[in-house]
């Protein structure tokens, strides 16, 4: 359960820096930023022991928000990035934000590795289904037909199922919720710090600008509509499944690596 007793105002100036936003109005994005500060406020992590890493697009601008070490890096390498941390300083808690273009699009080897690796790192993808940042251009996982500035009769193909992907891939924690279930997020945060291993987080969150003007979604209560009737934890015929998917153990690389040094 996540319990906090700081108000908004207190949770922003104590885990967030004081910067402008480059998210639009109503982007879902800031409802996960909300959501990780809320969990970093319930398991008391030190800033010190947090890095972020975080990629190009709408999701690369989480990571610069969090009053922590963070590594803005090159597009689709943000997973590379916090590999080469966490196998040198393994103590640090590793967080990745990434979106479904910088990591299942060009960085989708990087993820497919990390988690087959079980490398302990706390994957949050904010999933939008388009790439927002640069003008609305189909990404992995827009859904088939919906219009994008690049498929102006409709995505002819079919998109990538995140969760099915690193759950074939061998991540010991994958999650996948919506942005209308917040307290849900900041719980799947705090069991993926606790899991010693490779944790997925997928968050699908809404784009109005440019997904929802293009699919009739055209404010962030209309796609939050969407989310309430179209994924759900029991879905029924035509839904999309949300929740825990997979919480189990499994050797980890970096323990992993250290024994093999000893040994060898």
């Amino acid at each position: 359960m996540v319990t906090i007793t700081l108000s908004n105002e207190q949770l922003r100036e104590k885990y967030t820096r004081n910067m402008p936003t480059a998210f639009c109005s109503g982007c879902g994005h800031g409802t996960v930023l909300n959501a990780f500060t809320r969990a970093l406020e319930t398991i008391k992590l030190p800033a010190e022991s947090i890095a972020v890493f975080s990629g190009i697009g709408c999701s690369g601008w989480v990571g610069p928000h969090i009053r922590a070490d963070s590594m803005h890096t090159t597009h689709g390498r943000a997973i590379a990035f916090a590999t080469g941390l966490k196998t040198y300083k393994p103590e640090m808690n590793v967080f990745v934000f990434t979106g479904d273009g910088d990591g299942l699009g060009i960085g989708g080897n990087h993820l497919i590795h990390a988690a087959r690796r079980n490398i302990d790192l706390n994957i949050i993808l904010l999933n939008n289904g388009i790439y927002g940042m640069t003008g609305g251009q189909t990404a992995p996982t827009t859904p088939t037909g919906v219009i994008t500035s690049t498929a102006l009769r409709g995505n002819p193909a079919n998109p990538f199922d995140a969760m099915e992907l690193v759950l074939g891939a061998g991540a010991t924690y994958c999650a996948r919720w919506t942005t209308h279930n917040a307290r849900q997020i900041s719980k799947s945060i705090i069991e993926a710090v606790q899991n010693p291993g490779f944790s997925f987080i997928e968050v699908l969150s809404q784009c109005p600008t440019h997904f929802g003007r293009r699919s009739h979604l055209r404010t962030t209560e209309s796609m939050m509509d969407h989310y309430k009737a179209d994924f759900s934890q029991r879905p029924k015929e035509g839904q999309t499944k949300i929740g825990v998917f997979r919480n189990d153990r499994r050797p980890e690389f970096c323990e992993q690596l250290r024994a093999y040094k000893t040994t060898n």
